[in-house]
């Protein structure tokens, strides 16, 4: 085989690799960080602005999409990537405060996704550490309060709409 040839298929190669890597396209709070066979655990926080929220295992801030169900989420593709969803291996925990219903559904992908009130759970990207509320009222999605009412939206900025597509989130 030629040196272009080889180069070449290792090229496709390693990308073909990296594409279908699962990490690779998840920020790190897409599993929350604490997930194992019991599942992980849902926390709560507080804020002045919209008093007692949800929180997944590492603190940050969930929300809710108003598009989504009780047995589907519409966030796919680059509105899954800008909004990891909570995923669990096995039944969610409430933590300490969290007086809701948590369950699971199972997504387009197969991911394991929690719910709360019958609704999926994500984090949003532009949150970069625990306290962080940032992605309230950002394309349709609300921050989790205890006790499932939304919050109300607020005039941020814009991000990556959510998708009924299943293919190319967009």
């Amino acid at each position: 085989m030629s040196v272009p040839r080889l180069s070449a298929a290792l090229v496709t190669a390693v990308l073909i690799v990296a594409g279908c890597s699962s990490g690779a396209a998840n920020p790190a709070p897409s599993s929350g960080g604490a997930s194992g066979a019991a599942g992980v655990t849902v926390g709560t926080a507080s804020s002045a602005s919209f008093g007692t929220y949800l929180t997944g295992p590492n603190g940050m801030a969930l929300y809710t999409h108003a598009g989504d169900s009780a047995t589907s989420s519409t966030c796919t593709g680059g509105c899954a990537s800008a909004w990891p969803p909570l995923a669990a291996t096995g039944q969610p925990t409430a933590g300490p405060g969290v007086t809701g219903q948590l369950g699971t559904l199972t997504r387009a992908d197969g991911t394991v996704q929690v719910t709360y009130g019958g609704l999926p759970l994500y984090y949003w990207q532009g949150d970069a550490k625990a306290g962080d509320v940032t992605g309230n009222g950002v394309a349709g999605f609300s921050i989790a309060t205890v006790g499932g009412a939304r919050a109300l939206p607020s005039a941020s900025g814009a991000a990556p709409a959510p998708s009924s597509s299943t293919t190319s989130g967009y």
